[in-house]
């Protein structure tokens, strides 16, 4: 290997100080991220719009049942910390669970401090997904995800290459396409817009090889 050769090797390989965190910086991301993450949560709750993963899931049966979107949340999560434990590390799952129950808790607690007197469904299908693609963005580079769905997408993404964002626009496609069966049909529209510029924001920041979200 020729000494130039060596260095764009070495250049292209991640660096241990770019997927290490120190405690304090894990503690912000989780809070920070699922903070944001809830307040886009707030924006679809609002307009009565979905997202895909199993927070549109949870969305979906808060929309058809008036539950509480953090409790369902919460509970549709569970099954896949076993997935999370197998495949991507304790640190991870321990990180995922925290960040799932504070999103359980913030979604609650945002539309009590934030009122929307007038709320626009374009830009709340616009900066709705953007607020929640950046959240997750941060929750990844930290080694945590939002359970369910970006699990799977974070191991496809770490063991076979396949991109994060990718695996979930599909995945959220199909949520998406079940939610024609109870939502207008505008209202599905703008979700799926909504999707598109969260996974556009995972997918151009994410990259395999960078912020592996493992032990």
């Amino acid at each position: 290997m020729t000494k130039s050769t060596a260095h764009t090797a070495n250049s292209d390989a991640p660096k241990k100080d770019d997927i290490s965190h120190r405690l304090y910086e894990d503690v912000l991301a989780l809070l920070l991220g699922t903070m944001v993450v809830s307040l886009g949560v707030t924006l679809y709750s609002e307009s009565v719009l979905v997202t895909g993963s199993t927070a549109g899931a949870a969305l979906l049966i808060e929309h058809a049942t008036g539950f509480s979107f953090g409790v369902i949340f919460f509970v549709i999560n569970l099954p896949f910390y076993w997935l999370a434990y197998k495949r991507m590390g304790k640190a991870f799952t321990i990180k995922t669970f925290v960040a799932v129950g504070l999103v359980s808790i913030f979604s609650k607690l945002t539309p009590m401090m934030v009122d929307f007197t007038m709320l626009n469904p374009v830009y709340a299908a616009v900066a709705g997904g953007a607020l929640m693609g950046i959240g997750l963005l941060m929750l990844f580079r930290h080694r945590a995800g939002l359970g369910g769905i970006n699990i799977l997408a974070l191991y496809l993404q770490e063991h076979f290459g396949i991109r994060a964002g990718y695996v979930q626009l599909a995945i959220d496609m199909i949520i998406l396409i079940i939610a024609f069966l109870t939502l207008p049909f505008d209202k599905v529209l703008l979700s799926i817009l909504g999707a598109v510029v969260l996974n556009l924001i995972i997918a151009i920041n994410h990259r395999p090889g960078r912020y592996l979200a493992a032990r």
